[in-house]
């Protein structure tokens, strides 16, 4: 049986979807759905809201996506989710890399117009690591917006490379060039862990979410370092509809973290890093 946090301990999922039946239907999505046992149909958005609310999950950041093929989620198909539950939900726009200054009109219309809170590029699906020249203009709108860079780190479970999620020296070069940028990494970062407790110590900005993972499944060293000096670096997320908040909070209990710690991690540092 899960037990769950208490429903007077707020939790913020940092990385989940609202996605359409095109969406989940990408071929390289095969894997995932494989391992994680989601269905390969879209949730309606009433089922998002009951899981999230079951879980008490008080705010979920749902993320567009865009690729080298074009759009998956739109930002403005995200907005709409977000309108339709405004008291949950808050956006998390993308952007099309090839078009350098339609990109930063993007991220400017994504927050200034439709009040989304971070911008987010896969590199997997692009197959493009973040020190791509590609991605500068999008960090510079970023830092210029004030709002995080989120991207995924470590190996990926859809069928794509996964050398564009390793740290060293891709992420470690982005966070040298911009000081300024705050960057979340999704999805932990295995099985370079070792690489992503060196950058998160090295810089200031860099964050990580835990989404695509059970919390009893987390890596031991990163447990470790969450434990101690990482309490402020980490944020929960779930990656829904891959997994549910619910399943994603199984085993909770048995990090042994203090009452402040567990704060922060369920929602505290993400209400300071995404200023919700």
């Amino acid at each position: 049986m899960t037990h769950l946090p208490s429903s007077s301990l707020e939790i913020v999922d940092a990385w989940a979807q609202q996605p359409t039946t095109h969406f989940m239907q990408q071929p390289w999505l095969e894997t995932l759905l494989r391992w994680t046992g989601a269905p390969p149909e879209a949730p309606p958005l009433e089922q998002t809201v009951k899981v999230m609310r079951e879980a008490h999950v008080s705010t979920a950041l749902i993320s567009a996506w865009c690729g080298p093929h074009g759009w998956l989620l739109t930002n403005d198909e995200v907005a709409e989710t977000v309108h339709s539950a405004p008291d949950l939900l808050r956006g998390v726009g993308s952007v099309d890399l090839t078009n350098p200054m339609a990109a930063v009109r993007e991220v400017r219309r994504a927050i200034r117009v439709l009040g989304f809170v971070g911008i987010r590029v896969v590199p997997w699906l692009w197959d493009l690591p973040p020190d791509d020249r590609r991605y500068y203009p999008v960090y510079a709108a970023c830092v210029d917006a004030g709002v995080p860079f989120c991207t995924q780190i470590g190996h990926t479970g859809p069928l794509c490379p996964s050398e564009p999620g390793r740290l060293i020296p891709y992420l470690d070069r982005v966070l040298l060039d911009f000081p300024e940028l705050v960057v979340v990494g999704g999805h932990v970062g295995f099985p370079w862990i070792d690489e992503v407790i060196s950058l998160a110590d090295k810089y200031p900005n860099f964050y990580v979410d835990t989404s695509a993972y059970v919390v009893r499944r987390l890596p031991p060293a990163f447990v470790d370092w969450l434990r101690g000096r990482g309490r402020d670096r980490v944020l929960f997320g779930t990656n829904w509809p891959m997994l549910s908040p619910a399943r994603c909070l199984a085993g909770l209990d048995e990090l042994g973290l203090d009452d402040e710690t567990r704060a922060l991690f369920l929602a505290g540092n993400a209400r300071r890093v995404f200023s919700l």
